[in-house]
């Protein structure tokens, strides 16, 4: 090879990779708390999570704002997106699946009051999907930026939501009661928006856009449901049905959320078609 086709190597500062990227950042953000060398593989594989749910978030409320504009396919590009995402999350729990008690006992100490349910990304990705509760803005408080970011997602339409606005402005039965409900609260699954999906699902067309963007949704729910369920899964193995860090229930608050879909009329309507 000739010397014309080696990269350039000189840089005045830094080079324009870690300039965009930031790795050194990145890579100098993990502070292991124990001596244990388990623990950092336990730090990265959060923080990786973290970084997943950024973008997560970053694709369902692309989608949000499209669906309110009628950009159905600019919705579901990023629906599309999010579900290649989810994957790439749901196996970040690959390298914590097998964790023995004692192993994370070495290190678990070291976590203090800290819990993933105190993830400020990860509560924004639940209200996204309509699973909204004031209480949750509580361990945010010390923080205000972050507090203001979650408080006014609590007040916004979910995705979910402004599928449903979509749906009526498309000449679909959905209750007035359900467009004007109180969007600080939690979605309640719907026997007349179940009707309304199974309209949907009994199209003729199969690949009609109501028809595909329902898809999109259910590939997301069944993802997080997974999501949800290796959770589930990984704490059993770490801990059996001890409590969780930060004073949560641990596997027993997991197995409930576990059994939770999103988009639930989603779900139910496909025993009406």
């Amino acid at each position: 090879m000739s010397d014309d086709a080696a990269p350039n190597f000189d840089f005045a500062g830094t080079t324009p990779y870690e300039d965009y990227v930031q790795a050194d950042v990145l890579t100098h953000l993990q502070h292991p708390l124990s001596d244990d060398p388990g623990e950092m593989v336990f730090l990265v594989t959060t923080q990786v999570m973290e970084l997943w749910f950024t973008v997560i978030v970053h694709e369902w409320e692309t989608a949000t704002s499209a669906l309110r504009e009628d950009k159905v396919q600019v919705a579901m590009d990023a629906l599309k997106r999010s579900v290649r995402e989810l994957e790439a999350l749901n196996a970040s729990w690959k390298p914590l699946a097998h964790l023995t008690p004692a192993q994370f006992n070495s290190y678990r100490s070291a976590l203090g009051e800290g819990s993933g349910f105190q993830s400020a990304m990860y509560r924004r990705m639940e209200f996204l999907l309509g699973e909204k509760s004031a209480s949750m803005l509580v361990p945010h408080r010390g923080a205000p930026r972050v507090y203001a970011e979650l408080e006014k997602a609590l007040q916004e339409p979910s995705l979910y939501d402004e599928v449903l606005r979509l749906l009526a402005r498309r000449g679909l039965a959905v209750p007035q009661a359900v467009l004007d409900r109180d969007l600080s609260q939690r979605y309640e699954p719907s026997a007349e928006i179940e009707q309304v999906w199974a309209a949907v699902y009994g199209e003729k067309d199969q690949n009609s856009e109501l028809v595909r963007l329902g898809e999109a949704l259910t590939d997301v729910g069944e993802l997080v449901w997974r999501w949800r369920n290796d959770h589930l899964s990984a704490t059993r193995r770490a801990m059996g049905s001890k409590s969780g860090t930060g004073g949560s229930a641990g596997v027993a608050w997991l197995e409930k959320r576990a059994r939770k879909n999103v988009f639930p009329e989603l779900w139910t309507a496909r025993s009406h078609v």
